[in-house]
């Protein structure tokens, strides 16, 4: 698809020689995603609204293509969309100042997958313990005394409420 001039009135921002900039398919081409994740990462807000051409296509800035780059980087690193569009909003309003907030939300998102990476280190060694120890049914082991697996603690303090006598 080329980016071949179009006559016409162009809409506001638009250079008056012709239409500028990329289509969706090329910018999600170019961002490693599918146009639908671009249109809603746009319905989203995360993504400026483009131009459009009389034909109503959507023409994106190159700089689209950076912005959904650093979209989907921010969420492999484990930051929602929520946290993106925080992030986002606040590169947008920094006004000069070099500090957007990204330390502070990178030292927070760190402490969280340090605290996600424990958890999940206990849970492995659970897993092998419970292998060890050769559970192969949960209702049976769960009433073993050697059971690794944290039955009792899963289930909070106290004693097995008795059935009623129905």
């Amino acid at each position: 698809m080329a980016n071949a001039p179009i006559t016409g009135t162009p809409p506001s921002g638009v250079p008056p020689h012709g239409y500028e900039g990329l289509r969706s398919g090329q910018v999600a081409a170019a961002a490693g995603v599918n146009p639908q994740t671009l249109r809603y990462y746009e319905r989203r807000g995360l993504l400026a609204e483009p131009a459009r051409t009389l034909g109503g296509h959507r023409l994106y800035p190159a700089e689209a293509v950076t912005v959904l780059r650093v979209i989907k980087t921010a969420q492999r690193l484990g930051f929602s969309l929520d946290e993106v569009a925080g992030l986002l909003e606040a590169a947008r309003h920094r006004h000069g100042r070099r500090d957007a907030g990204l330390a502070a939300r990178a030292r927070a998102k760190l402490e969280e997958v340090e605290r996600r990476i424990a958890d999940l280190e206990v849970i492995r060694s659970t897993l092998v313990e419970a292998l060890d120890a050769g559970c192969d049914d949960l209702i049976a082991c769960a009433g073993e005394p050697c059971c690794p697996l944290p039955f009792s603690e899963l289930a909070g303090p106290g004693t097995v409420p008795e059935r009623s006598g129905t």
